[in-house]
């Protein structure tokens, strides 16, 4: 029995340490995705009713974390949405509905917070089985204006997305200091930088994939 929850503040190490176990060396040669959820939770931006951990046999298998954003719209206003992520899941419970159980989760209490939207960039082989569609769809490219392949968009509402074309502009907290995260890393123990494995080259490859946006 899987339960979904917030995060407790004395977990917050624990969690950290499933986030590092379940990205480590599949993007990049180690991961910065645990000092990332450290640094949100000290953001204004950031959601705490959003911040969840699963939970099985009093063991945390799985967090997922949420922060604010916006969409600058063609029609010069500005639409607050969610960035969903990091997500995280242990390795072991990869595969077995976890990640889903969070997203559903996320969906459901920020439906009833009355947001609009959540946005991420991930797999596409995943979250449109989410109930994500591509962001293009709605004409919203990512802050270069560019179309990216990896950016999804859910409405969490009917009519949610209507309208609200434009830039999508994830928080800086994203934008992670590489020493820093060395430097955080310490707290942790010791684990081998592995390169050039598959995920890390698909990573590049989605990542590369996109297009210009044009105004006709």
């Amino acid at each position: 029995m899987i339960e979904i929850r917030e995060e407790k503040i004395s977990e917050q190490r624990e969690t950290e340490n499933v986030v590092r176990e379940a990205f480590w060396n599949v993007y990049s040669p180690g991961c910065s995705d645990h000092y990332l959820v450290h640094q949100i939770r000290q953001c204004p931006a950031y959601i705490p009713q959003l911040n969840l951990v699963a939970v099985k046999n009093e063991t945390i298998v799985g967090h997922v974390i949420n922060i604010k954003s916006y969409i600058s719209g063609d029609d010069g206003r500005n639409y607050e949405v969610i960035s969903l992520g990091p997500i995280s899941v242990l390795p072991q419970y990869q595969r077995t509905g976890v990640g889903s159980k969070l997203i559903s989760e996320v969906k459901k209490i920020a439906k009833q917070s009355g947001y609009r939207a959540i946005l991420l960039y991930g797999n596409p082989a995943f979250y449109l089985k989410q109930g994500f569609e591509p962001a293009e769809k709605y004409g919203i490219r990512n802050s270069e204006n560019m179309f990216a392949a990896a950016l999804h968009i859910c409405g969490l509402s009917d009519g949610a997305l209507d309208g609200i074309n434009g830039k999508y502009y994830e928080n800086e907290i994203y934008n992670v200091d590489d020493e820093a995260v060395k430097e955080f890393d310490k707290n942790f123990p010791p684990k081998k930088l592995i390169s050039g494995t598959l995920s890390q080259q698909y990573f590049l490859e989605i990542s590369a994939k996109c297009k210009p946006f044009k105004n006709n």
